[in-house]
């Protein structure tokens, strides 16, 4: 059929299959089960996105929520614009359409990012493209530059992003689930495999995750051939320094409870005197 790519086509359910390796998951959380109603009730507002395959199917770009809420309800089609693509331009648009949700899990960012990288290096290296537009944007820029540019990360947010493929994936459900933050995970991305179970082992009997200049530490330990299980125990059991925190409360907030005879260590002292009589009374 021709294809009109502001047309919206109705598109049998089964003949929709998921982006090859698609890195977002289909959460059934209280966002689908509002989803699923809103499609009840209103049908899909938004249409999805397809490429077109051989023997009649098509590769879901967009809307793969969408597709899982219609067959929770039982339809039978699903609303589509069809884009006549090659899989690397699907796969950037499928990145940048999904980066519009609100929670995506740090997995899954990595797992995107990498993707569209990866896409993108081979769009650099066609010698078929119609237009040299995408020689123009690789000079003097890095692919990393290039994602950033219709991103929400910064290039070096994207780096921290992308090192977490390398980790083992114990750990990387550590840090979706928040228990390892970013910038550490992707420093203990550069241990190895081994070292990374080694690490993941010791998390476990300490029941501590390290910091960024524990991470740091590990790092470079390995890089030197002398990151141990021993060396890593001592290192998560080492006390985490606290953070160094400055309340700053604007004076006007303040003096306007006091005489303005007080002086300011007056106004401390007594500041500081209802601060424990608070705690006492907590604890009674």
């Amino acid at each position: 059929m021709s294809i009109n790519s502001e047309e919206i086509y109705f598109i049998n359910l089964k003949n929709i299959i998921s982006f090859k390796n698609h890195p977002f998951q289909v959460r059934e959380d209280e966002q689908m089960n509002m989803l699923t109603e809103s499609v009840r009730s209103l049908g899909v507002l938004v249409p999805a996105i397809v490429r077109p395959l051989e023997g009649g199917k098509y590769e879901l770009i967009s809307g793969h929520r969408r597709k899982y809420a219609s067959e929770l309800i039982g339809l039978d089609v699903l609303p589509a614009i069809i884009r006549d693509v090659d899989y690397d331009e699907a796969t950037v648009m499928m990145v940048d359409s999904n980066f519009q949700r609100e929670e995506i899990l740090p997995s899954e960012r990595a797992k995107a990012y990498k993707m569209k990288l990866e896409a993108i290096k081979r769009q650099g290296m066609r010698t078929d493209l119609t237009s040299d537009q995408l020689g123009q944007k690789l000079k003097n820029k890095t692919s990393r530059d290039l994602i950033a540019e219709n991103s929400p990360d910064s290039s070096s947010q994207i780096q921290r992003y992308l090192r977490l493929n390398e980790l083992i994936p114990e750990l990387l459900l550590m840090v979706d689930q928040k228990t390892i933050a970013l910038t550490p995970a992707a420093e203990l991305s550069f241990l190895s495999k081994e070292e990374q179970r080694c690490l993941l082992s010791v998390i476990g009997l300490v029941q501590a995750t390290p910091s960024l200049s524990q991470a740091q530490r590990m790092k470079r330990l390995s890089r030197n051939g002398r990151l141990t299980e021993d060396t890593i125990t001592e290192i998560l059991l080492e006390q985490k320094k606290p953070e160094c925190w400055n309340l700053a409360i604007p004076m006007n907030k303040i003096t306007k409870y006091f005489p303005k005879s007080y002086s300011l260590q007056k106004m401390e002292e007594i500041i500081i005197q209802l601060l424990e009589d608070w705690r006492r009374k907590q604890r009674m």
